[in-house]
């Protein structure tokens, strides 16, 4: 599930003891994350890491010493962005020392390393350790550069008490024909079982009530490790302070009928699945050289409805992929109308340099962002839909603790959107709540159930 926005870690109030008593010197960092879920949790580790060599998070609003951009190369579009937010963070502060990571450094690190105002391009294994070695300190024990069990580097995202983003695997086996991220993150690899379960442990004794399990292709896990999917959850229901679980994106051919079966009878993995379709064509999808039909994407989707009716189901959709004509893409938005999914991530297609897809007949980007336009007045229509059918229920909501326009906001089992009247007794807390209807902001409103 891919979500390019920025988020920032300029603050770790969890650190702020350990680093009065250990700073080794007064250099301030930001961690900037421009990419998805599974970047969050390795920039949010990053940012532990440079705390425990003895870095100072730097203020909210202030200009830092050290900027970690953590890139995303997923389109074109995501590439420029991280051109854009560096050159921004130079401005910022003169001479800040910018070190860039993540899927843009390693499919183009050659070009990042021309831009001016990046000094630094590392591994996400090695920023902690070559920022330290920059500023002449010695190796520290906290950030090993070292990879953790074929290559794997542990991560998951902290400073958020609600919830936390707990990388369980990383790269992918598959090659489909539009994507780089195999280039950028390699094969498939995942953290055994039981270091997961720690991990998870971890997290729990910071508070955290709600864990996503993120990767690249979390269907894959355990392909190393000689386990699957289905046994990670079973180990980690079994974990003390955790309340719930999401899973985060699964291909429709690794979806098991046995993974869903666990997730309607468990008391802590949450109606909440992620299924990406990337076209609706199997001719399109051939071209794609994804390894499943429509058909099949049909029945899997079907089957999670048969079992939890009411479960959020979201799914990816590419608009504009090179020869689809008119006929396909009109027929993709009747078979996606007719399955009634809950939500729609939609991608316009976007031509990456060394695919196979980069060298097929393109459409117009005029093409590409009209189809891409028609999706998302699709989307909007479906997660309306699924509002409506959620509106009149009781349901149980993790409320957080960040406040908009005088409203607390927090997640359905389901992950219907909810908005309840600003009350600071309710943060990070389950709360069992009656869903009126949508209010003007798009959230559902509701009442708390006594």
């Amino acid at each position: 599930m891919l979500d390019c926005g920025i988020r920032y870690f300029p603050a770790f109030a969890i650190f702020a003891d350990y680093f009065m008593a250990n700073s080794l010197h007064h250099k301030t960092f930001c961690v900037v994350n421009l990419g998805c879920k599974l970047n969050f949790a390795e920039a949010s580790t990053i940012a532990r890491q440079l705390v425990g060599m003895g870095f100072a998070p730097a203020g909210e609003g202030s200009a830092a010493d050290i900027y970690v951009v953590h890139t995303c190369a997923v389109t074109a579009q995501a590439e420029k962005k991280c051109r854009q937010a560096i050159r921004k963070l130079a401005r910022q502060r003169d001479g800040a020392v910018i070190c860039v990571t993540g899927c843009y450094s390693l499919i183009r690190g050659a070009e990042l390393e021309q831009m001016p105002e990046v000094r630094l391009v590392a591994d996400k294994r090695e920023v902690a350790q070559k920022i330290g070695a920059y500023f002449a300190l010695p190796p520290h024990p906290c950030c090993p550069t070292a990879a953790d069990g074929d290559n794997f580097f542990t991560a998951y995202s902290s400073g958020d008490r609600t919830r936390s983003f707990l990388k369980v695997q990383d790269g992918c086996d598959y090659r489909c024909s539009y994507c780089t991220v195999p280039l950028a993150r390699g094969e498939s690899r995942s953290i055994a079982v039981e270091k997961a379960a720690a991990q998870a442990e971890e997290i729990a004794a910071q508070g955290v009530n709600e864990i996503i399990l993120t990767g690249v292709n979390i269907g894959d896990f355990g392909k190393t490790t000689g386990e699957n999917l289905l046994q990670l959850a079973q180990r980690l229901e079994a974990v003390g302070g955790i309340s719930r679980y999401r899973i985060s994106s699964v291909e429709p051919n690794l979806l098991t009928a046995e993974l869903v079966d666990f997730v309607a009878g468990s008391k802590k993995f949450l109606p909440h699945f992620h299924i990406p379709l990337q076209a609706g064509s199997n001719r399109i999808l051939g071209l794609m050289r994804r390894r499943y039909t429509r058909e099949l994407f049909a029945e899997k989707l079907l089957y999670v409805r048969q079992k939890m009716p009411l479960a959020f189901i979201g799914v990816d959709v590419i608009a504009g992929f090179p020869t689809e004509t008119e006929a396909e893409f009109e027929s993709a938005c009747a078979f996606l109308q007719a399955l009634q999914p809950s939500y729609l991530h939609v991608f316009p297609y976007s031509r990456r340099p060394g695919t196979p897809a980069a060298e097929m007949p393109q459409l117009p980007t005029a093409q590409i962002a009209d189809r891409a336009k028609r999706l998302g007045m699709l989307c909007n229509a479906l997660h309306a839909d699924f509002y409506r059918k959620n509106t009149g229920r009781t349901c149980s909501v993790l409320f957080e603790s960040a406040c908009k326009n005088g409203y607390m906001l927090g997640f359905s089992e389901n992950y219907v959107k909810v908005a309840l009247p600003r009350n600071d007794g309710l943060a990070n807390k389950i709360v069992p709540v009656r869903l009126l209807g949508v209010g003007k902001d798009g959230n559902m409103r509701c009442e708390v159930v006594k």
